[in-house]
C-alpha cells in the first residue's frame, strides 16, 4: 500500500490547522457545484474530518465516506450531523462502500497522497466501480510546477509552518513537512506525495472507463489555461454503465 495516512498527531491538529480551508467562502463554491452534480447521492474518498462531507449532507445529499485514518474518521463522527455520513474504513483504492452513487468525489490534492502510478490509477477503477450510470468522478489537485528549486515554503503562519521538498523528479515524488502548534506543543508530520499532469489524469479516467466532460481552473468554473495552478477535473461514466 502506498497511501499516506494521517496518524492521531495529525487528526488532532487538522481542523485548526486548516482552518483557512473551511470558511463558507471557500467551502460553500465547493459544495455548490458537487450538490448540482450528485444527483442525491454523492461518496466523498478521504473524507477526512468532513470538512465537505458534512455541508453537502446538510443539502439534502445522501453522502456516505472511505477513509484510511480511523482517527480523522472519529472527528468527524464527533460533529454535529455525522450520522447522517457513514464511513469505510479502508484505503480509497481497494475500499468499496455499500450501495452506488451519482457522484464520487476527492479533493484537496489527495489523489496525490497515493504514492504510486499503478495506485492512483486504481483510485479511478475503484471511483467507476461505485458511480451509477452517468455518474461523475471529480478530482481537484494542482497542476505541477517545473522547478529547480529543491525546497519551497508553502504555508508560513503563526501556529503552521509547511514546507515542500522535491525528492524524485522522474518518480514525480515531492514530500510536504509540517510544524504545528497543538495544545501547547510542537507537532512534526511529513508526508510524500506523487504530483500527477493533467494529461495524465485523463489516461487514468479513460483506463477507469471514464470520459473527460469539464476541467475548470476552480470550483467557481473559472477557464482552465496554461496559467493555472489548481484543476478541478468532472470525469463521467457512460449513461450505459
Amino acid at each position: 500500500m502506498a497511501s499516506v495516512v494521517w496518524g492521531e498527531d495529525v487528526a488532532a491538529a487538522y481542523d485548526a490547522t486548516s482552518a483557512a480551508l473551511a470558511t463558507p467562502e471557500v467551502v460553500e463554491p465547493m459544495v455548490d457545484v458537487l450538490a448540482e452534480l450528485a444527483h442525491g447521492s454523492a461518496l466523498e474518498l478521504a473524507v477526512g474530518t468532513g470538512r465537505i462531507a458534512l455541508p453537502l449532507s446538510a443539502r439534502g445529499v445522501r453522502v456516505r465516506g472511505i477513509e484510511l485514518s480511523e482517527p480523522m474518521a472519529e472527528r468527524l463522527r464527533e460533529k454535529p450531523g455525522a450520522d447522517a455520513v457513514p464511513v469505510t474504513i479502508g484505503d480509497m483504492t481497494t475500499a468499496r462502500a455499500p450501495g452506488s452513487f451519482g457522484l464520487v468525489y476527492l479533493v484537496a490534492n489527495t489523489i496525490m497522497n497515493v504514492t504510486s502510478q499503478d495506485e492512483q490509477v486504481a483510485v479511478f477503477v475503484n471511483a467507476a466501480a461505485h458511480l451509477e450510470p452517468g455518474g461523475c468522478f471529480v478530482v481537484e489537485v494542482g497542476v505541477p510546477l517545473r522547478s529547480e528549486v529543491a525546497a519551497r515554503a508553502f504555508t508560513v503562519e503563526a501556529d503552521h509552518v509547511g514546507v515542500e521538498t522535491l525528492d524524485d523528479p522522474v518518480g514525480q515524488i515531492a514530500s510536504s513537512h509540517h510544524w504545528m502548534a497543538v495544545d501547547g506543543r510542537l507537532v512534526y508530520h511529513s508526508a510524500p506525495y506523487r504530483y500527477v499532469w493533467p494529461s495524465e489524469l485523463d489516461l487514468m479516467a479513460r483506463l477507469a472507463g471514464l470520459r473527460l466532460r469539464d476541467r475548470w481552473a476552480g470550483w467557481d468554473r473559472s477557464p482552465f489555461t496554461a496559467g493555472s495552478g489548481s484543476q478541478v477535473a468532472v470525469y463521467e461514466k457512460s449513461a450505459g454503465g
